[in-house]
Order: structure tokens, then C-alpha cells, then sequence
């Protein structure tokens, strides 16, 4: 299968602030409430659609002691979510403005109509005209988000990566995602593996030190692997290429594997299944604390530990 973008994780210091943001302004489902599988005092939030389809989910890991973003090469810097014409950025425009939040004018990025802003922990962010094309079938919109039906967020679009090197992070990009490069001008290259905006990576080429991680930064990008098939295959060719794995991580809502490119940029690839289906009923998602079943015998332990998000 062609790779589009799974999820993109990132770190928050104030999840209740977190998910007046991402909840009350955004206008995101928070489809799924659980906590760090190897740190299980800390909450992970995942945000989407209507069920969480892969391609829409934004999610976060709450560091409370997490110093602040001191931006650098080397890292994801930046994500594009997709809206669905420029009337929804006129609108995202005014939206904004009305509720204090940082932005700036209506531009030219990448090609695309974009408006750029950050959440009040500094994470850059890009609203993206997708100008009327189609979406995945199976994202669906929340019926009960505070946004407007015709100018919802649609799920991700393109991805920053920032880098000293840029031909490490496309090499892994064409050899094992089967990406190509279709633009490329002054050390910035436009990489997709489908002609579709929610495949697209942006390569930006910058010298000097590394981001240094905090509130606001992105902790990693996940890429589509579909099946678990597809998934075991991408983890020997990226094996027998030299990167060093995970090997496949059950992560209960999707398998994984993790791997570091030559950049030292952290990618996940993860199947579709199963999905947030088997959690609660799609109703119901995101309403109480969901721990996987070999977590489940420690739920009085690890709620004890965690503040209340509402």
C-alpha cells in the first residue's frame, strides 16, 4: 500500500489547558483517554474524528515538569492540518482572533493556502486549504465538535521535518516508504507517496544545533503500515538497510515499530487495526479512563496518580 500519515504525538505541560485547546478550539474528538504504556503516571491523549481514524489522530503525552521548546534542526517541526477550502481559512481566520489565539495572516506555503498558528504552548501548527478534494473514505466528522460542519478540520496534512542532512531523511523516505520528491527548491523538498496532501512530507534543510525537546514540541511521526503484514515486511527492509528497530510493539489500539532515521528523527509505522473500535462504543469513546488489559489490574493504582482532566 501507498504510506499516508497514521499520527503525530506531541508534549504538553497542561493537559486541561491541553484539551480546552485541542477540544473546545480545534474542535476535536478526544476519541481515547489512557496513559503512557511505559510510564503509567503520565496521561496520553488521543484527538480525531468521529472514530479516530487513522490520518486524523492527534495525540499527547502530559510532562508536567517538561521545560520549554528550544527550537533547532534535527526535528519535527511543524504540522499541516487539512480544511476543507479557503472560506474555512477566512473563517479558522476570524475564529482565532475572536478566542486569543496566536496567529498570522492568510499565506502561501508548500504551494497550499495556509494559516499559521501555535497553541498556547508554542507548537507551530499550519490550517491548510484542501481546496474541495477527497478524503479518506473512512474519516468522518464529529457531529458534536463547536466548529462550524463546513469548516471542520478534515485530519493531517503535510509534515515538517527540519534537518542538517536532508538527502538521510529522504533516502528512507523513497527506499522504504516508496515516497518521491516532486518539488524541491533551496534546500526544501516536497515529498509524497500519493498525490494527496495527507501523504506529504516537507523536508526543510537547516544547519546548526538540534531542537532541544519540551512543551509544544513533536515527539514523532507515524506513518500508515495498514497490516500487520505490511508492517513485519517494513521492519526487515528497514532492518536489513541497517536501522535499528523496535521490532513490533503491541500498543493495543495498533501495532507499531519505532526507528530513528539518519536525522535522528523518531518514526513510527502502525497498522489500522484494531483501532479504537474495540475500546467502548464509538458513542462513548474518550468518556473514562481506557487502560489496556495488562494494565487493567493496576487501575485504582494508576488513577490514584492522575489529576482530573475536566
Amino acid at each position: 500500500m501507498k504510506m499516508t500519515h497514521h499520527h503525530i504525538s506531541m508534549i504538553t505541560k497542561d493537559l486541561k489547558a491541553n484539551f480546552h485547546f485541542y477540544h473546545d478550539i480545534l474542535g476535536l474528538r478526544l476519541v481515547n483517554k489512557t496513559v503512557n504504556q511505559d510510564s503509567t503516571d503520565m496521561y496520553h491523549l488521543f484527538y480525531g474524528d468521529y472514530t479516530g481514524a487513522p490520518g486524523t489522530e492527534l495525540t499527547f503525552f502530559e510532562i508536567p515538569l517538561a521545560g520549554r521548546t528550544i527550537r533547532g534542526t534535527n526535528a519535527i517541526t511543524r504540522m499541516g492540518l487539512l480544511v476543507p477550502s479557503y472560506d474555512s481559512l477566512v473563517y479558522w481566520q476570524q475564529r482565532l482572533q475572536e478566542l486569543n489565539v496566536t496567529h498570522e495572516p492568510i499565506t502561501k506555503y508548500a504551494g497550499y493556502d495556509v494559516l499559521a498558528f501555535e497553541d498556547s504552548e508554542g507548537l507551530r501548527m499550519l490550517l491548510i486549504n484542501h481546496n474541495g478534494q477527497t478524503v479518506p473514505e473512512k474519516w468522518t466528522y464529529w457531529p458534536n465538535s463547536p466548529v462550524e460542519e463546513a469548516h471542520r478540520i478534515l485530519g493531517l496534512g503535510p509534515i515538517e521535518l527540519t534537518v542538517q542532512f536532508p538527502q538521510k531523511t529522504i533516502q528512507v523516505l523513497q527506499d522504504v516508504f516508496s515516497y518521491t520528491v516532486i518539488a524541491e527548491a533551496e534546500g526544501v523538498y516536497r515529498l509524497q507517496s500519493e498525490q494527496v496532501a495527507y501523504s506529504e512530507f516537507i523536508v526543510v534543510t537547516q544547519d546548526g544545533p538540534s531542537e532541544k525537546p519540551g512543551r509544544g514540541s513533536i515527539h514523532h511521526i507515524a506513518v500508515r503500515a495498514g497490516t500487520k503484514e505490511n508492517l513485519v515486511a517494513l521492519n526487515d527492509q528497514l532492518k536489513a538497510l541497517g536501522y535499528m528497530t523496535t521490532n513490533v510493539v503491541d500498543r493495543h489500539y495498533f501495532e507499531s515499530v519505532y526507528f530513528r532515521d539518519g536525522n535522528n528523527l523518531l518514526f513510527e509505522i502502525a497498522t489500522d487495526e484494531p483501532g479504537f473500535a474495540h475500546v467502548a462504543h464509538v458513542d462513548e469513546l474518550g468518556a473514562t479512563l481506557h487502560l489496556p488489559a495488562a494494565l487493567e489490574h493496576k487501575r485504582s493504582e494508576i488513577e490514584s496518580k492522575l489529576k482530573p482532566l475536566q
